[in-house]
C-alpha cells in the first residue's frame, strides 16, 4: 500500500516551472500504468504526460490553469481506493499514518519528473498500441462528440490533431484555422493586429509561460560579453533565385538558413558554444530560426543537419515546424538544438537591427529588408544593386572580430556569386 506524489515534470533542461493544461483524470478515478493523466504546458510546448504506476488519483493539488514549480506535487495517487481519504487529509497538511508515511517513496514517481537525458523520450506520448491525442483535438473531441479511438492520426508519429477531429465532425472552419503555418518573428505586427486584445487601462496582464521562458533567455544572455559585426549583401542573384523555385515551395527563410549552413561548415568556430572547459564544438549545424507567437513570446524551431539537407527537403521540414509551432505541438530537443540563430525583420521593411545572442549559443544574425540602391563601381560607373544589412551577435569569450568578419565575407560571396549552389 502506498501514497504516491504526481510531481510537476521537467519537461527542458530550461524548464523551471510549468502550468497545468487539463487533467484527464478526476479525483477518484482509476489510472492504469503508462496512461495520460495530466498535460503539462512548458515553456515551449503543451506535453501529454503518463502516469509510471497504476492506482487512483487521490486528489488534485495544483488545478488546471494554475503554476508549479518543477519537482513539486501536483496531485496525490493512492494504490488502493482505500487510501484516498487518507491521501486527501495529507494534501490538506495533516499528518498520515506512520505506515502511510513510510510507504511515500523519495524518488519522483507517478506521472513524472524525466531527467533532461531522456526527454525527448519522455515527453511526448508516443506509443504504437493507443492513440495518442493532442491536447487540443481531445478538447474538440468532447466538444463536438467524437471518439478519438476511431480516428487514424495525420499527425508526427500518427498523432491525433485538432484538424482530424474537426474533419470527423464536419467542421472544416477549425481546421482551417489551425493549419495557418506560424508567422516568421519578422512578421509579428500584421499578426498582432488581426487578433487584438482589448486590455483594459491600468491592467497588468500576466506573462504566458513561452514569455515568461523568454524573459528568463534574455536575463541569462546580459552576461555573456558579446560584440556586433556588420555587412552589406548584394542580393540580386538570390532573389533571381527565389523567383524560380517559390512554386516549389522553397521559401526565403529556407534559403537564407541552407546559405548560412554551407558558410558555417567553413567555420566551425562561429558553430560553438561556450562552456566552462573550453570551446564546446557541437558536431552538426543546426539552424535555430526565431519565430513569433501569436499570444506572446517567440520561440526557435531549428532546422537540423541544414547543411547536409537539400534545399526541397530543408523547405518541406521548416513547413512542418511551423505549423507544430503554432500548435504547440513541437518536442524539446526541436526548439532547444540550435547551434546558429537567424533572426529576419526584413519582411517588416526594418533596414536593420541587432539582435541578443541566445543562451548556449555562439553566435544570431540578424537580417535587415532587401532595398534596390544606387551602387558605384571602380571604374566610376552607377548601377542598381538590391542589399541587404545582416549584423551579427558573437560570444567575445570563443569568436574574435576576425573570425565573425571572414564568416559573414564568406557568406555575402556565396549568397552574390555562387546563390545556385544552394540548390545543389
Amino acid at each position: 500500500m502506498a501514497i504516491r506524489e504526481v510531481f510537476m515534470p521537467a519537461l527542458s533542461s530550461t524548464m523551471t516551472e510549468g502550468k497545468i493544461v487539463s487533467w484527464q483524470k478526476s479525483p477518484g478515478d482509476k489510472v492504469e500504468k503508462g496512461e495520460i493523466v495530466v498535460v503539462v504546458e512548458s515553456d515551449k510546448a503543451d506535453m501529454d504526460v503518463e502516469t509510471f504506476y497504476g492506482g487512483f488519483i487521490a486528489t488534485i493539488i495544483v488545478q488546471a490553469g494554475e503554476s508549479a514549480p518543477v519537482g513539486s506535487a501536483i496531485a496525490l495517487v493512492a494504490e488502493t481506493e482505500a487510501e484516498i481519504e487518507t491521501a486527501k487529509q495529507q494534501a490538506q497538511g495533516k499528518s498520515p499514518s506512520a505506515a502511510t508515511t513510510a510507504s511515500v517513496p523519495a524518488t519522483p514517481p507517478a506521472a513524472i519528473a524525466t531527467p533532461a537525458t531522456t526527454v525527448a523520450q519522455a515527453a511526448t506520448t508516443l506509443r504504437s498500441d493507443r492513440a495518442v491525442v493532442s491536447p487540443r483535438a481531445r478538447k474538440l473531441a468532447k466538444e463536438y462528440g467524437v471518439q478519438v479511438e476511431t480516428l487514424n492520426g495525420t499527425g508526427p508519429n500518427g498523432r491525433i490533431t485538432a484538424e482530424d477531429v474537426s474533419t470527423a465532425a464536419g467542421k472544416a472552419t477549425v481546421a482551417t484555422i489551425h493549419s495557418t503555418p506560424a508567422t516568421p518573428i519578422a512578421a509579428v505586427a500584421p499578426v498582432a493586429q488581426s487578433l487584438p486584445v482589448n486590455v483594459p487601462s491600468a491592467q497588468v496582464v500576466p506573462f504566458n509561460t513561452l514569455q515568461s521562458a523568454v524573459n528568463r533567455n534574455m536575463i541569462a544572455s546580459l552576461s555573456v560579453p558579446t560584440f556586433r559585426v556588420g555587412y552589406t549583401i548584394e542580393t540580386n542573384n538570390l532573389d533571381k533565385l527565389y523567383k524560380q523555385v517559390k512554386s516549389k515551395g522553397v521559401t526565403m527563410t529556407a534559403l537564407l538558413a541552407k546559405a548560412v549552413a554551407m558558410t558555417l561548415a567553413k567555420h566551425p568556430t562561429v558553430n560553438a558554444s561556450y562552456s566552462d572547459a573550453g570551446v564546446s564544438h557541437p558536431g552538426t549545424i543546426n539552424i535555430a530560426v526565431a519565430v513569433a507567437m501569436p499570444d506572446g513570446g517567440l520561440i526557435t524551431p531549428v532546422l537540423q543537419g541544414a547543411d547536409k539537407l537539400d534545399l526541397y527537403s530543408l523547405s518541406r521540414m521548416w513547413k512542418d515546424l511551423v505549423d507544430r509551432a503554432r500548435i504547440k505541438q513541437l518536442q524539446p530537443q526541436e526548439y532547444s538544438s540550435g547551434t546558429f540563430t537567424i533572426s529576419n525583420l526584413g519582411m517588416l521593411g526594418v533596414d536593420r537591427f541587432d539582435a541578443i545572442l541566445p543562451p548556449g549559443t555562439g553566435a544570431i544574425l540578424a537580417v535587415g529588408a532587401s532595398h534596390p540602391q544606387v551602387v558605384a563601381s571602380e571604374d566610376g560607373t552607377f548601377a542598381i544593386r538590391r542589399q541587404m544589412q545582416v549584423n551579427m551577435t558573437a560570444d567575445h569569450r570563443i569568436i574574435y572580430g576576425a573570425d565573425a568578419a571572414n564568416f559573414l565575407k564568406d557568406l555575402a560571396l556565396l549568397i552574390q556569386t555562387n546563390a545556385q549552389s544552394l540548390t545543389l
